[in-house]
């Protein structure tokens, strides 16, 4: 894969993660000759008059767009963020010093002229404000479920589609490979299709899988993409000569949402996770999905775990960091754990005065919440049999 640090801004990026109504086209050449002029200026008064001025066209308080502003992106123009670019001029306007004005100035002009991303991802670091719908804290709180376009949430224990788009998003770059070895419904392969990835899908129900296959064909596919979903056994199916028949040698995601054991009884498969007799066997089975699935995973790359815990018998069953060890033992090291609000089950929806009363009496607390755990497969790192 060839790396890209800073490169020219005509190079072609991932702005669909910018773009929202806020956004503008701006003509890039001019925007730039403007800054390059202003910079130049040596009395700090008189270059905030300049940012101001500018300022005004930008906010379409000032009249003069026509060398400006473009209605159609073509070669010469950038599109932006609109409140983000006036923060900007408001923080060169705030300076108090012309060194520091100087500055602002040119970070802005570097982001509107360049391109910075990572090895894992199209966002470009040097306009990096504009990312704001891009989360980085370890509690997720998403008060709805994603219900546009092909998602419609008709299949029982599916995750919501923001943690797959908030993945793909952190860890992918366009045109890039996600694995999915528990499709269900098919949640990551939709939002594939939203944001460029190409997805490969593994769902042992084929009943499952057919309706899954008819909800993802729903979703545009605008970017071309392929988003495929297999019938098997992700504990033995071969990804690699899957991946192969679509020309993909590998995988740059993984993401794993098994069942939170026998929770919700998915089908009466006995090499169903959510059909094991314990934990102990529910989590030996888990480990051959991993197994299975992780060689087809580029090194350095990452895998995440959507997982939950659960309460038998009156005991709280840490399944989560159970599962979590479970990918450690395989040449994975740990890079966060994120806490997501669980929304009620189908079954608890309609009886929380029930289950209040339940946990006052039995003396537990009520699942709100479910983990999103994040893991890199490192290179050379040896197996541990053993964590906790």
């Amino acid at each position: 894969m060839k790396k890209r640090n800073a490169e020219k801004s005509n190079h072609k990026n991932d702005d669909s993660l910018l773009l929202n109504q806020n956004s503008i086209t701006i003509e890039k050449k001019y925007l730039i000759q403007r800054l390059i002029a202003i910079s130049k200026v040596q009395d700090l008064n008189i270059l905030k008059k300049k940012i101001t001025t500018l300022k005004g066209t930008i906010s379409g308080s000032k009249k003069n767009p026509s060398k400006l502003f473009r209605k159609k992106e073509n070669g010469s123009t950038i599109v932006l963020r609109k409140d983000v670019l006036l923060s900007e001029l408001n923080q060169i306007i705030d300076s108090q010093t012309i060194e520091r004005a100087k500055y602002y100035i040119e970070r802005l002009e570097n982001g509107i002229q360049n391109i910075k991303t990572g090895k894992i991802n199209d966002i470009n670091l040097l306009r990096w404000k504009e990312y704001d719908d891009i989360l980085t804290d370890s509690l997720w709180i998403i008060k709805e479920r994603d219900s546009s376009g092909a998602h419609l949430g008709w299949y029982w224990g599916n995750f919501i589609p923001q943690i797959p788009h908030q993945l793909m998003a952190r860890y992918t770059k366009q045109g890039e490979w996600a694995l999915d070895p528990f499709a269900g419904s098919g949640t990551t392969l939709i939002e594939c299709r939203r944001c460029g990835r190409n997805g490969i899908g593994i769902e042992l129900n084929p009943k499952t899988a057919q309706k899954a296959k008819a909800s993802i064909e729903k979703e545009q596919n605008k970017y071309g993409i392929i988003s495929e979903i297999i019938v098997g056994d992700s504990r033995t199916i071969d990804c690699k000569d899957a991946l192969k028949k679509f020309g993909a040698p590998s995988v740059q995601l993984l993401i794993l949402h098994p069942p939170y054991h026998d929770i919700i009884k998915f089908s009466d498969d006995r090499r169903d996770l959510s059909n094991t007799k314990d934990t102990e066997h529910f989590l030996t089975m888990f480990g051959n999905v991993i197994d299975n699935v992780a060689p087809s995973l580029d090194n350095e790359r990452f895998c995440a775990l959507v997982i939950g815990d659960k309460y038998s018998d009156g005991e709280w069953i840490p399944l989560g960091f159970y599962c979590m060890n479970e990918v450690m033992k395989r040449g994975f090291i740990l890079k966060s754990i994120i806490v997501k609000n669980f929304d009620s089950t189908r079954a608890k929806r309609n009886q929380q005065e029930l289950w209040r009363y339940r946990a006052l009496a039995g003396g537990f607390y009520i699942f709100k919440h479910e983990y999103i755990m994040l893991f890199q497969k490192v290179k050379g790192h040896t197996r541990r049999d053993k964590i906790l």
